[in-house]
């Protein structure tokens, strides 16, 4: 593995990780009275991260390239890694028919 391929890994892996802490908040602060689980978080940030990370590998193994922009660099992959998780979610939602990931507390 390549150096360069490496950097974007790791920054793919980066956005993946934001991506899940933003998610975790949204959760946290959309409902009242929601228990804090550090096992919880620690698998969303790890499944996050992963995939990441692997959305941010398949693009820059695919060949593929974003107009006006030569070569992937890691604040690309950074957004990659950070979208990719955003997509998965979405398309899971859609299958599933849900509209959230999380159970909706009973009134």
């Amino acid at each position: 593995m390549s150096g360069s391929l490496l950097v974007l890994l790791i920054a793919g892996a980066g956005g993946g990780l934001v991506r899940g802490i933003v998610g975790f908040i949204k959760h946290q602060f959309a409902y009242k009275n929601v228990a804090f689980k550090p096992e919880y978080v620690a698998v969303i940030m790890v499944l996050s991260g992963v995939v990441g990370l692997l959305v941010t590998w398949a693009f820059a193994t695919s060949g593929l390239q974003i107009a006006e922009v030569p070569m992937a660099n890691p604040a690309i992959a950074f957004i990659i890694g950070y979208a990719g998780g955003d997509f998965l979610e979405n398309i899971y939602k859609i299958l599933v028919g849900k509209t959230t990931l999380y159970p909706l507390p009973k009134k």
